[in-house]
């Protein structure tokens, strides 16, 4: 039985993982938290996440797979009582699918924002001939 795809066209070859990417982005875009932006800078692109009242030892960002993926783990204080509690401590993971040539540069926190740096390495267009044999492949 064949299965209908978004990719499903005998001319994409070897897309399958772009459908794989765009099915993990639609799972991911309900969420809502920490809120972030995306802005274009000299050459390449800056994730700036609110992530108030997290440490720097609190927050990772690591590249996994073509994805950059920051996490953030309040450590809960065994030493306090609370009255009221308006301000959770809580844990997220927020997860961007980079494209092939971009790759993390640097990230900072500062006032209460991670900003993550984007660098877009400049990709070189490139062709050649395949030799034809005759006598079958070997």
């Amino acid at each position: 039985m064949n299965r209908h795809t978004t990719f499903g066209s005998p001319y994409l070859l070897g897309f399958e993982h772009l459908e794989r990417l765009l099915e993990r982005n639609a799972r991911a875009a309900g969420e809502a938290y920490p809120p972030y932006n995306i802005e274009e800078i000299p050459g390449g692109l800056r994730i700036t996440l609110a992530v108030a009242g997290f440490s720097s030892e609190e927050l990772s960002v690591t590249e996994e797979d073509h994805q950059l993926v920051v996490r953030g783990k309040q450590r809960e204080p065994d030493d306090k009582t609370f009255l009221h509690r308006g301000i959770a401590a809580r844990q997220f993971l927020r997860s961007f699918v980079l494209a092939d040539g971009i790759e993390v540069a640097s990230a900072a926190l500062e006032n209460g924002l991670l900003k993550i740096d984007l660098a877009r390495k400049p990709t070189q267009l490139s062709a050649r001939t395949v030799e034809i044999k005759t006598g079958g492949l070997s």
